[in-house]
Formats: C-alpha cells, structure tokens, sequence
C-alpha cells in the first residue's frame, strides 16, 4: 500500500502531468482533479491591444501568466503570429514569473523585467515606480485581480487591459468523487493555486450539501495557497492556510506543503 501523502491537484488538465511529476517527486502521492477549465475569449479591447503593439504606440506589455502568452496569440485576426511577434521583440514585455517567462521565451520573447514577487501586488511594487506617463497593455484572464490595473493607474500609467480567455468551472464524477474522498479523510494535503479553484472547490463542496462537512476536513489536512490573494480566499471560508511559498510556484509550493506535513 502507498504510504505517501495524499496531495489533491486541482490545477487545468494542461497542467496535469507537470504537477504529478512535481508532487511524486517531492514525495507526495498526487490525486488531480481539475476543478477549473481553461477558455480562451476575445473582448471588445483585444483589437486596440494589438494595434497599439503593431504601431509600437504601447510602451510596456505585461503577461501575467503563460496563458495569457498563448490565448493572446490564438486571438489574432487578419495580422500573422510572426509580425505581431516581431513588433512585441521591441516593446518592454514585463513576465510575472518564470513560468511566464519560459512561456514567452518559447516564443522568442524576452522579458526585460519580472518582480521580486511574482503576484499583482510585487509587480506594481517593483513596476510602479517607474509606470509615470507609461502606456501599458495587459492581456489576461477574465478573473485577473484589479490590483495591478489600478496599482499602476495610480502610479500614473495609461493602463489598457484586454482579457483573452476565462476560467469556468469544471463538474462531474471524477469532481463528486474529489469530494467524497476528502469527506472520507483520504486526502491529506490540498493544493490551490488560484481563488477561482478554491471558490470552484468550494462551489462543489455546497452544491453536494457538505460545505461545513468540507472545511472541517480542510481544517484537518494541510492546506497550501500560491500566494497571498489565494490564501485570503480561502481564509474568507474558514480554512486555515498552513503553506504559503515565498516564490509563488507550483514547485515552491509543493515544497513548503511537504515540510508541514
């Protein structure tokens, strides 16, 4: 019988793989089910995005997450992937992280700046103070937080935002049995890297009449967020957060997750 640790993985099945391998590793038995899908969308201001990059009129482009790379490229329309690549090689491109960043570079992009900490509140920290009289686009998710637009409009940016695709959430057996198992105390740590997937899990849990049931267990197992934005979200339904990593990662997390078990 496996005697590891049971770690629930939540994350988008495109991330599946990478994260059993991550979690195995650093000993834990993973368990994925994704309780978020990923789906890419094209909003009123995508267009305005790409032709302020292609007149070189926008000054900093900043991806907040490697979906948001790959989505804004799928959302191009009458312009061809390598003249919008070519025009972003000579715009400042700011990569929250270094997902983010490897994203990018498998593009051929190269991020002149990432934050010390890789969230909306290290970037306006770190990005902030020299944002004055900048022209700055943001393609990302639906759910991105308001911190870094307003942040940065307050440091007296012109901040255009554009969202490319969204988070929907993701129901059925393989997420009812998520649930029953961690009703039965078979899951001994709980992964969230995102406040979407904690308000899914969360969604799931009520919709299936065991909420209170839902976060005694939690209470009862150690309880990882990605950052803080994650962890208050999961604070705010009476979870305690035992594991909150200094690098926002996944690998960063599941190693402080580990040392708390």
């Amino acid at each position: 019988m496996d005697k590891r640790p049971v770690l629930a993985i939540m994350r988008p099945e495109t991330y599946t793989d990478a994260s059993e391998d991550i979690a195995a590793a650093a000993g834990f038995q993973p368990l994925s089910v994704p309780v978020v899908t990923l789906r890419g969308m094209k909003d009123e201001f995508f267009d305005g995005f790409v032709k302020r990059v292609l007149s070189q009129k926008t000054d900093i482009v900043i991806f907040t997450s490697a979906n948001g790379v790959g989505h804004a490229l799928k959302n191009l329309d009458g312009v061809s992937e390598k003249e919008f690549l070519d025009a972003l090689k000579k715009i400042n491109i700011v990569a929250i992280g270094p997902t983010t960043k490897k994203k990018m570079e498998s593009y051929g992009l190269k991020s002149f700046f990432m934050p010390d900490e890789y969230s909306s509140e290290g970037l306006v920290n770190d990005l902030g103070k020299d944002a004055a009289g900048k022209v700055i686009d943001i393609p990302r998710s639906f759910y991105g937080s308001p911190v870094l637009v307003q942040g940065l409009i307050d440091a007296g940016a012109t901040v255009h935002q554009t969202h490319v695709y969204t988070l929907d959430i993701l129901e059925g057996a393989l997420q009812d049995e998520l649930i029953e198992k961690t009703l039965a105390g078979e899951i001994d740590a709980f992964a969230f890297t995102s406040t979407m997937m904690v308000k899914n899990f969360m969604t799931l849990a009520e919709k299936a009449g065991e909420r209170a049931e839902i976060i005694d267990r939690l209470n009862e197992a150690v309880v990882g967020a990605i950052g803080y934005p994650t962890a208050q979200t999961v604070e705010s339904f009476g979870v305690m957060v035992d594991a909150v990593p200094e690098e926002f990662t996944f690998e960063a997390l599941v190693a402080v997750m580990k040392n708390k078990m």
